[in-house]
């Protein structure tokens, strides 16, 4: 990296600091959330309270944990700037919302939210945190723009425990659906420019989702399971394998999803038609998708403009993969999974900050591949 790419990037910082600065009270604290930014993307062998003190010269980790714990700042506004600010340079009108969650393999029971519950992270049961996110993806980059962290009912069901970990009294149970249906709903509200939705089958099974972003004219690609039921156009319902396993072969079309790390990510793909009555100009469509060496199925209900191709949804479905990508980079280069707090407030806040730094790495990355100079810290 030249001297000038160094000089771009550190401008970058400084603007989006100075973006969601007003949303800090006082001065010390917005001071140290840049170099809280800065820290967690130093490179760092453990990202925590000393390692980030110590990176910014401080003698003890007090100041870094008052900033995730007490400082007065608003955690959910500059999670709003952060979701801005990635859309001012990678927002397009075909970008596509991905919801999402990851495991924080964690210890001890103290933790908010923690429980012996399935990481996808992990691919089993361990103890462990659950956030769910919500990633945007252009054809500009792709980032995380919301998060909240999981309960599970044990907590939810004992209100003393929940205040021991900071747990406002007003958060309440709340399926990952639900926190999904939420950040889809503030997506809306702010106008983010999305053609596409997409989601994994832990999510897009659910019809009241579906009808959701339905209600909303929200285009979607959300996978589902092999027995869930749909309408079919003749006003029957059949189970999406069935009628998959009906199509003849001339149905089905060899399309690359995008690229892979290992070239065009092809499969097979298929689709039927669902549902009699469609809203003008929109259609509704089971896809499936069968993999050419193992013949695996997976199966997606569609809805989007009636003209839609069936390789422009293959595209949408293989977006998925962007999420992935963002928790593994968030998690590798930005500290996502590196802290060591225990109360709710506390988690939203190194999270939070955590998605910004890496938004930061994701823009200042693209401005730096086309050569363009950081805009001006205002």
């Amino acid at each position: 990296m030249t001297a000038a790419d160094v000089d771009r990037w550190s401008a970058e910082l400084d603007r989006l600091h100075a973006r969601i600065g007003g949303r800090f009270t006082r001065c010390e604290p917005r001071r140290r959330a840049r170099q809280y930014l800065a820290g967690l993307v130093a490179g760092l062998d453990r990202t925590n309270g000393w390692t980030l003190a110590e990176q910014a010269g401080d003698v003890s980790p007090d100041g870094m944990q008052r900033l995730l714990r007490w400082a007065d700042w608003d955690i959910d506004a500059v999670r709003d700037d952060l979701r801005d600010y990635v859309l001012e340079h990678l927002g397009d009108p075909q970008g596509v919302l991905i919801i999402d969650d990851t495991g924080f393999l964690k210890k001890g029971v103290k933790s908010a939210g923690v429980a012996r519950q399935y990481s996808g992270t992990a691919g089993r049961i361990e103890n462990c945190q659950v956030g769910v996110f919500m990633a945007y993806r252009s054809s500009k980059g792709h980032a995380l723009i919301d998060r909240q962290l999981y309960l599970p009912a044990a907590w939810t069901d004992d209100r003393d425990r929940c205040r021991a970990a900071g747990i406002p009294d007003e958060v309440d149970l709340a399926t990952k659906v639900q926190m999904a249906r939420g950040m889809l709903a503030r997506a809306f509200t702010a106008g983010v420019p999305a053609g596409w939705v997409t989601m994994d089958e832990a999510y897009g099974q659910s019809k009241s989702l579906r009808v959701f972003m339905e209600e909303h004219d929200q285009a979607h690609v959300v996978a589902t399971r092999r027995n869930d039921d749909v309408i079919t156009t003749s006003m029957g319902s059949a189970r999406v394998d069935k009628l998959i396993a009906a199509l003849p072969g001339r149905a089905w079309s060899r399309i690359s999803c995008g690229p892979g790390a290992h070239g065009p990510r092809e499969y097979w793909w298929a689709r039927v038609p669902i549902r009699v009555f469609w809203r003008p100009g929109r259609g509704h469509w089971l896809l499936a998708r069968r993999n050419i060496s193992t013949g695996e199925l997976a199966y997606y209900i569609c809805y989007g403009p009636r003209k839609t191709r069936l390789m422009d949804l293959a595209r949408i479905a293989g977006t998925r993969w962007a999420v992935e990508e963002c928790f593994q980079q968030a998690k590798n280069t930005a500290g996502l999974d590196e802290y060591q707090v225990r109360d709710w407030r506390a988690w939203h806040a190194h999270i939070t900050l955590s998605m910004a730094a890496h938004a930061w790495l994701v823009v200042a990355k693209t401005l730096s591949s086309k050569g363009e100079p950081a805009p001006a810290t205002t």
